[in-house]
């Protein structure tokens, strides 16, 4: 055997040791696909794919095993190697994966909504807390750092501060009105601010490396989760799209263009290499599927249905094929290896 070969008794604890944060990203995926089949097949019948509502029950259990299965392992990890987190949390990239675990309890809560609202206040109570944190601590790191780069800066950046965005989709429903507000601007102003270093940095500087190329989907979700955000806090639900007014029909139309501008680079994404981040993917176009739903519901147009459906199936075709490449990658050892 070479020097350089890892023998099987030591290929376990190394795959173990760089079972990354990342791996969040997997179950924030299917809880956002979960919820968006669930919104398309509606509720007693009345959704506009029915037939969706048992797939949508399945596919959330799916996710709650899931994300109960990735938190023991990362949990063990993080046990049997606390050095690993130390270094996973001082990376420039790494270190905003880490409030993911706060987004999938949010989109949980809002999956709760129509199934049962004290679960959902639970979940809503322990994820609005673990985004306050991750919040106030990711972005005191940023505000005073000695080794952050502009280089380094990718929409992958907007994970900490997207989480705001999604506190209100069932904190308007809970109650919490004023608290929905707070996260809510905090979640507006600091996307506002990132998407400007985000562009100037593609624009000026070298190109995204290959492996974080996924992230760009992320540039529609945050205007996409802030309009229906917006909706709620605004209490602008209605059926003839006169509760639309200018500020949530910006951020509508600026998701869906950038939803655009990314499908039309969809031919250089596609000549990557599979990794982890490929799941970047999912979770933006379950926001953006999301919005379309509310916005059909607002307006009744046969336009946003249309669009609706086109967006879950291409969304179920990404995930199908996010479940496939990752199975294979997991059965060529090909996941958990050093940087």
């Amino acid at each position: 055997m070479s020097n350089n070969a890892v023998s099987p008794s030591h290929e376990t604890p190394l795959r173990l040791q760089n079972f990354h944060i990342t791996f969040f990203a997997i179950v924030l995926g299917m809880a956002g696909f979960s919820l968006a089949v669930q919104k398309v097949g509606g509720q007693d019948g009345k959704g506009i794919l029915p037939v969706l509502e048992t797939p949508a029950t399945v596919l959330l259990y799916i996710t709650i095993a899931l994300f109960a299965f990735v938190t023991l392992i990362y949990l063990f990890k993080v046990v049997r190697y606390p050095e690993s987190l130390r270094k996973e949390f001082n990376h420039p990239v790494k270190i905003n994966f880490f409030p993911l675990i706060a987004k999938v309890f949010l989109v949980l809560s809002v999956a709760y909504l129509d199934r049962d609202m004290q679960v959902s206040l639970y979940l809503w109570i322990v994820g609005a807390f673990l985004q306050f944190i991750a919040s106030l601590v990711i972005i005191s790191i940023w505000i005073r750092h000695t080794h952050f780069k502009i280089e380094q800066m990718t929409p992958g950046w907007f994970i900490p501060i997207v989480g705001s965005l999604i506190v209100p989709i069932a904190g308007v429903p809970h109650g919490f009105i004023e608290i929905s507000w707070f996260f809510f601007s905090v979640g507006l102003i600091f996307w506002i601010a990132l998407f400007t270093i985000v562009m100037y940095r593609m624009f000026f500087h070298s190109p995204i490396p290959d492996r974080l190329l996924p992230t760009l989907f992320i540039l529609f979700a945050p205007p996409a989760i802030a309009f229906i955000a917006y909706v709620k806090l605004a209490g602008l639900m209605g059926h003839d799209g006169a509760g639309l007014d200018a500020f949530a029909r910006i951020m509508y139309y600026f998701s869906l263009f950038m939803f655009i501008l990314i499908l039309f680079k969809v031919q250089i994404l596609a000549k990557i290499n599979f990794f982890l981040s490929w799941w970047a993917y999912s979770f933006p176009l379950a926001a953006k599927t999301l919005a379309t739903v509310v916005m059909l519901h607002m307006t009744q147009s046969a336009f946003y249905r249309n669009l609706a459906l086109f967006e879950l199936g291409l969304l179920a075709l990404v995930i199908m094929l996010l479940i496939a490449v990752t199975a294979k990658a997991i059965g060529k050892a090909e996941i958990c290896v050093e940087d």
